[in-house]
């Protein structure tokens, strides 16, 4: 088992040496704009653009779906779609807890390869209306179980 630190600070200057991605949650519906995603955007622009080439491509947009994108020669962001749609309706909040875990085993993948770490906010409990008792759980499983280390970022 990887350590796993919730520390304070902000998740888009990840304090770790070696590759690195940082990991959030976008919604399925092309909407990029609110949360985290703008401390994302001030930092990248590369995140924002591909996530929208990608939601006009189509092809494999869709809940449990995770595109890297790097953004310097050790860093890659992960736009991981883990939310369904923006709003709170009937069926509750748009956090999908089980796409979340399928992005996070994407994730999770791909920090092997790299032989990089992980971090991100604390994902899905913003906007997307998540509980991070549900959460945290899927991240250590995914993650700090496989040997990864995560680093979650509070501001």
């Amino acid at each position: 088992m990887a350590e796993f630190r919730i520390v304070r600070g902000d998740a888009t200057s990840p304090q770790a040496k070696g590759p690195k991605i940082v990991a959030h949650v976008c919604n399925d519906l092309g909407g990029w704009g609110k949360g985290f995603v703008l401390a994302v955007s001030r930092r990248w622009p590369e995140p924002e653009r591909d996530y929208r080439e990608w939601h006009r491509a189509g092809n494999d947009f869709g809940l449990g779906a995770v595109r890297l994108v790097r953004v310097a020669p050790d860093l890659w962001v992960a736009n991981m779609l883990g939310q369904r749609g923006m709003r709170r309706g009937s069926a509750g909040p748009p956090i999908r807890y089980d796409a979340v875990e399928r992005c996070l085993a994407t994730v999770a993948g791909h920090a092997e390869e790299l032989g990089a770490s992980v971090h991100m906010p604390r994902i899905g409990c913003g906007l997307a209306g998540g509980s991070w008792q549900r959460i945290e759980p899927l991240i250590r499983r995914a993650l700090s179980d496989r040997g990864i280390p995560v680093t979650v970022y509070d501001r």
